[in-house]
């Protein structure tokens, strides 16, 4: 990548805007090579796929060869907000699709009984008793346990 001109506003406004260009789907700012440009939020994306993979592997396992492929084109413009968050909104998101695979919904049902998540704020451990539904799975929380409540 070339660096933009020096006069191009201050340095702290070009790393900005260069970082959301990789992680957010912004424009590519001006004196960057879009090519490399490209190869480097492809790279990020990878990446970033394989940090929620760890986190969600069920989710992960679900889509098989095609994860980092639908994980990216979900991410593209989308602020990376952790691995963590990242996979839950996408679990979220691909419910409200019906979308998500059958092998994620326990996975989705545990954190949600386990953690509260607003969508906006991190995740925080759940105080009282918690029975979340997800995509036909189900898990309750007591004491700080968390079962999956299996169908007979």
């Amino acid at each position: 990548m070339t660096a933009p001109p020096a006069g191009a506003g201050g340095l702290g406004e070009r790393q900005a805007a260069l970082v959301a260009a990789l992680t957010a789907g912004r424009p590519v700012p001006e004196g960057f090579d879009g090519f490399r440009f490209e190869a480097a939020r492809v790279a990020l994306l990878r990446k970033r796929a394989g940090e929620v993979a760890r986190q969600w592997p069920m989710l992960a396992a679900g889509f098989g060869d095609r994860w980092k492929r639908e994980f990216a084109a979900w991410a593209a413009a989308r602020p990376a907000q952790g691995s963590l968050r990242d996979g839950w909104d996408l679990a979220r998101d691909l419910t409200r699709r019906g979308g998500l695979p059958s092998v994620a919904a326990a996975e989705l049902a545990e954190r949600e009984a386990a953690w509260h998540y607003d969508g906006a704020s991190a995740p925080r451990s759940r105080r009282g008793p918690a029975l979340r539904v997800t995509s036909g799975a189900a898990a309750l929380q007591v004491a700080g346990r968390v079962w999956l409540l299996r169908r007979p």
